[in-house]
């Protein structure tokens, strides 16, 4: 008896298709077996056997307790240090003729930064000459009347006249060359007038060009500053005011640096609340400034407290926060790892400082904890 052939064909199919359901069935129990047969979790406990995948993707460091910073890393800026810093303006008016100073220069006080054709200068020099010459000759005619005098050809009010004449010209010459060198205190002598660098330093702007007309008393024309001295200058909120005194340490770091911190003193406190931003201004000198801040780089600056306490110190790659709790693994064996809860001192920018939860010495997870954290979950 001969069996119809499309019921066979739907039989043969059935029977692949659940061939095909167990063998993959199968595979998917074993890729699912496989992540079981290297960790193993219970409670906040996380282990692995000798040699696990997972393992690798960890970071295990110990940690120690170091000196707290008083408060937060506050936002700020490196500045110029102002007692250090020059913004040189014209003393007299007249038009640049020559620049010799460029942005960048290093210069010595004394040095020409540019000159300048001026009016101003010109009739200094002249009325310091003119002034000289008359006192000469008032000196010169006080000593004939003196000599007159003492011969009896010339009056007692005579020569007390030509007295008052010579110490008139003296002071009027005073005056003139005082007026001049305070133009130019080099008693430079010649047709231009010579801008000069008050002090030595570094010409960090020039807002001037040739030909450009310059007014006495007008806007800065070069700015020069000793770069071996910046400022770090920041904001304290109000509540935090208390934490922060003239004399104190603090750290500074800027961005453009990652990793390196400065140390630096508190100068000055503001003695008044901004009332807009209820902040108060602080201001940090730099020890030993590198050469690589700059004005105007963007920076945290961290007060940090005379006699700090000792708190353990974690990257903040080692916490995972999960609402208002703070944890992170502590390797009590190897490969046994336990999310342990901790209790934040202070957060800082790159690390934080524990208050409880974690004793100095003990490892942690500084990378990956996210994962442990992941596996606790499943």
């Amino acid at each position: 008896m001969s069996i119809p052939t499309k019921p066979l064909a739907l039989v043969l199919l059935v029977a692949l298709g659940g061939a095909l359901a167990w063998h993959l069935h199968g595979q998917r129990a074993v890729a699912k077996a496989a992540p079981a047969s290297e960790s193993e979790t219970s409670g906040d406990t996380v282990r692995y056997p000798a040699g696990a995948s997972q393992l690798s993707y960890l970071e295990i460091e110990p940690v120690h307790a170091v000196p707290a910073p008083a408060m937060d890393a506050q936002p700020g800026k490196i500045a110029f240090d102002e007692d250090h810093t020059v913004r040189v303006m014209s003393p007299a008016n007249g038009r640049v003729t020559q620049l010799v100073a460029e942005p960048g220069a290093v210069v010595k006080q004394g040095d020409v930064l540019a000159w300048i054709d001026s009016p101003d200068y010109a009739q200094a020099r002249a009325d310091a000459s003119k002034a000289a010459a008359d006192s000469a000759a008032k000196a010169k005619a006080l000593g004939r009347a003196a000599e007159l005098t003492r011969l009896g050809v010339l009056a007692q009010k005579d020569l007390e006249a030509a007295e008052d004449d010579a110490a008139q010209a003296r002071a009027e010459a005073a005056r003139a060359s005082e007026v001049l060198r305070n133009l130019d205190p080099s008693g430079h002598d010649g047709p231009r007038y010579a801008l000069r660098a008050p002090i030595a330093g570094t010409v960090v702007d020039r807002t001037i060009n040739p030909g450009l007309q310059v007014q006495s008393g007008g806007a800065p024309l070069f700015v020069i500053t000793d770069a071996s001295h910046l400022w770090a200058s920041f904001e304290v909120p109000e509540r935090d005011a208390g934490k922060v005194r003239a004399g104190q340490r603090a750290s500074v770091e800027v961005d453009a640096l990652p990793g390196e911190r400065f140390d630096a003193h508190i100068l000055y406190v503001g003695g008044a609340l901004d009332p807009s931003t209820r902040r108060f201004t602080v201001r940090a000198a730099l020890d030993k400034p590198d050469e690589r801040l700059k004005p105007e780089m963007f920076a945290r600056i961290t007060p940090i407290d005379a006699k700090p306490a000792p708190l353990v110190a974690v990257p903040n790659t080692a916490l995972v926060n999960m609402g208002l709790h703070h944890y992170v693994f502590v390797e009590i064996a190897p490969g046994t790892l336990q999310r342990r809860e901790v209790r934040l001192g202070l957060a800082g920018e790159n690390r934080s400082w524990l208050r409880e939860g974690v004793r100095e010495g003990e490892r942690v997870v500084t990378r990956g904890a996210v994962l442990l954290n992941g596996e606790l979950a499943e």
